[in-house]
């Protein structure tokens, strides 16, 4: 289901979402978290990219095993290529779990009542902001390896 789209690997095409919709995630999931007035108008935002980017990155990550899985075949690439490919293999879990957090806490956040207390909202709010910052790191150390291994070899 990962391997291609219209006969090219699916991979380079899939993950230009991933690309996109996290980092937009991140940046809309602070500013509704640090900028109140905002709320109102980015709300419906937040919440269609709690749930994209969550599912670019794991479409991302199947597409990247099936790639993998298509140029080797069950052997093992030279050896300075599979340094490459494992260290940008190493960030998918932790993007991909970073993701579905900062998604999960978004959509929290969203729809929280307001009657769940004004602490409550600050402390979901800061670990919102925490887990934007993580899988903000996690996509740009994701996106550099897979741009190195690519562009190295």
């Amino acid at each position: 289901m990962f391997d291609e789209i219209l006969g090219l690997p699916a991979h380079p095409l899939i993950i230009h979402a991933a690309v996109v919709l996290t980092p937009l995630a991140v940046l809309m999931s602070i500013a509704y978290a640090v900028v109140p007035r905002w709320r109102d108008r980015i709300g419906w935002a937040v919440v269609l990219l709690a749930v994209a980017a969550p599912v670019s990155v794991f479409a991302a990550k199947q597409s990247g095993e099936a790639l993998y899985d298509r140029m080797f075949g069950g052997q093992e690439p030279p050896a300075q290529m599979a340094q490459l490919i494992g260290d940008h293999s190493a960030f998918a879990n932790p993007l991909l779990f970073s993701t579905l957090g900062l998604g999960a806490a978004s959509l929290v956040m969203v729809f929280l009542p307001q009657r769940a207390g004004k602490a409550a909202g600050y402390a979901l709010s800061a670990l919102t902001v925490v887990l934007a910052v993580v899988a903000g790191f996690y996509v740009a150390r994701a996106g550099h390896t897979g741009a190195t291994a690519v562009w190295s070899s």
